[in-house]
């Protein structure tokens, strides 16, 4: 069975930084693209980022490009979210998941292409 821990979350003023982790278990890890959402307090559940299986390719909502950075360790089976000039907005908790597909495609946003979620980690920003 694959297993998805995130960590990393906590309390930060705004415009500070976090790093998120993501550790999964399993085989499948290098050979899957991997994904990052979040839902706040009374909203759904919304894309933040998504990296291919080697890390050549990623994808922003474009809410946090400029300010997120996805990147992995296939060695250590985990993918990290740097998340930097961080605003009150960015309050929720940030899911890891894997991508259903081996390849990228332009659904990568939709959670429905997800298996395998983490339980995810809370992260709030005070102003």
């Amino acid at each position: 069975q694959v297993q998805v821990v995130e960590s990393g979350g906590g309390l930060v003023q705004a415009g500070g930084s976090l790093r998120l982790a993501c550790a999964a278990s399993g085989r499948i890890f290098s050979a899957s693209n991997m994904g990052w959402f979040r839902q706040a307090p009374g909203k759904e559940r919304e894309f933040v980022s998504v990296i291919s299986q080697s890390g050549s390719s990623t994808y922003y909502a474009d809410f946090v490009k400029g300010r997120f950075i996805i990147s992995r360790d296939n060695a250590k089976n985990t993918v990290y979210l740097q998340m930097n000039s961080l605003k009150p907005e960015d309050t929720a908790v940030y899911y890891c998941a894997r991508h259903t597909a081996l390849i990228l495609s332009g659904d990568y946003y939709n959670e429905a292409r997800y298996d395998y979620w983490g339980q995810g980690t809370q992260v709030t920003v005070s102003s």
